[in-house]
């Protein structure tokens, strides 16, 4: 039986986890997996907070994945862009997009222009040294930040702006990026949420992390744990919210401490507007209340002085070139995997671009083995013209662009863990594109 010409878009945990579903079904494959960075593993990469070290374990499966013979890694190769999605299709039987969601959802209220309203995705990128990020610079000489939502990304991003360089220390953080929030005059950190403490998105395990930190005292009004009839009625049936609400109490009867930093809870407050002539100076918010699980504005109103905010309201897929987008959802419209609205055919996604942002690591296994299932109940409805990837790869090269392979990979991994070693930390990154591709040069 011929083996089934695969071609993956994107070597994040979606992807990866199409080759493992694939190795399931014992139809002869090969998988060349592209991504456009460099390096591969997404999110896990260069998402995952860098002081999640036990997450990142999961590298050591992946990098199983990425050892089978049937699989090829290609890097700074980006699809639409360096190779068109229909001159890919030439060279095989099916293609999985699998680019996850590269953009944030925007925070639109009056004074959103002013400079000092960031992504929080940027700040992940550049303290986790992704090459798209690595190089913004920042003024962490703000004393109040506020960052706009309460998901396990904002919990992420206030914990590191609250550790001391000891903690940063133990973590994956590149070194500039170490020193650079180390020395920060950030004092008061305010977490926001529209709704309250039962329909917080954060999880427990992040939020008992905050509690934990060696020179940082979390503040959060009492008021705000004392629930209405409706919001108990629903935390009877929430496991999640009961073990949040647990750590929350925590908090509240914890010691009051001289620290260094503060991180300050805020639930019922909806973004009204952001203040400031020339940059933010404060955020406006509006007073809430839960009618039926719903956010409803309230007559009351106030200001958080602040210099810095960070939108944290979930990620957005972005468009792949020749294939069909669903601007309102941002994502590719699909059915059980396969790509619907035209555009080239033999095309199936997988992971945050095709259910959207949500769920952990591990959710895109299940989403990838369906995605997997659809396509071999397809069948090949166009095989590959061209199945040779070595011709696909001169037609690549020819354009000037340099293609890093697995063996190139385990170079830039062996130098990282190797610079890493001497500073006593899993691995100090290469965080530029110039930086990765010069370690192959030498």
């Amino acid at each position: 039986m011929k083996a089934w010409r695969i071609a993956v878009v994107g070597a994040g945990p979606a992807g990866l986890y199409c080759i493992d579903a694939m190795k399931k079904r014992g139809i002869p494959f090969q998988i060349d997996i592209f991504d456009r960075l460099p390096t591969p593993y997404g999110l896990l990469r260069g998402g995952v907070a860098p002081d999640h070290q036990k997450m990142k374990r999961l590298e050591s499966f992946y990098e199983t994945l990425l050892a089978d013979e049937r699989v090829s890694f290609y890097g700074n190769v980006t699809i639409g862009q360096d190779i068109s999605m229909q001159t890919l299709k030439n060279y095989y039987d099916s293609i999985i997009v699998a680019c996850g969601a590269e953009s944030d959802k925007p925070l639109v209220i009056p004074g959103h222009e002013l400079p000092g309203h960031y992504a929080a995705t940027q700040l992940v990128g550049w303290y986790n040294g992704h090459p798209d990020y690595s190089e913004l610079q920042w003024n962490f000489s703000a004393e109040s930040v506020v960052i706009v939502g309460q998901g396990n990304v904002a919990i992420d991003v206030a914990r590191l702006l609250a550790k001391t360089r000891a903690e940063l220390a133990q973590s994956d953080m590149p070194e500039p990026m170490i020193d650079a929030l180390a020395s920060s005059g950030i004092r008061d950190i305010h977490l926001v949420g529209r709704r309250g403490p039962v329909q917080a998105a954060f999880t427990h395990m992040e939020l008992q992390e905050l509690g934990e930190l060696a020179d940082c005292q979390v503040v959060i009004n009492p008021d705000d744990l004392n629930l209405s009839a409706a919001c108990q009625a629903e935390l009877k049936n929430n496991r999640k919210a009961q073990k949040n609400m647990a750590i929350l109490e925590q908090l509240v009867a914890a010691p009051m401490r001289e620290t260094k930093t503060r991180i300050h809870i805020h639930f019922f407050k909806n973004p009204r507007e952001l203040v400031g002539a020339d940059s933010v100076t404060a955020f406006g918010w509006t007073q809430t209340q839960l009618v039926d699980g719903r956010a409803v504005l309230t007559d009351t109103h106030g200001e958080i002085p602040c210099s810095m905010v960070f939108r944290s309201v979930g990620y957005r897929g972005v468009p792949v070139p020749q294939v069909p987008f669903d601007e309102a959802r941002g994502i590719i419209p699909n059915d059980h995997g396969r790509v619907i609205g035209g555009g080239v055919p033999g095309v199936y996604v997988t992971g945050w671009i095709k259910r959207g942002p949500t769920g952990v690591l591990g959710s895109n296994k299940p989403d990838s083995e369906e995605t997997v299932a659809t396509m071999i109940a397809d069948t090949i409805q166009e095989p590959a013209v061209i199945p040779d990837t070595q011709h696909l790869l001169s037609v690549i090269q020819a354009k000037g662009i340099q293609v890093v392979t697995e063996s190139d990979w385990y170079i830039i991994k062996a130098a990282e863990a190797a610079n890493g070693q001497m500073l006593n930390k899993p691995r100090e990154k290469k965080i530029t594109r110039t930086a990765l591709l010069d370690c192959l040069a030498s």
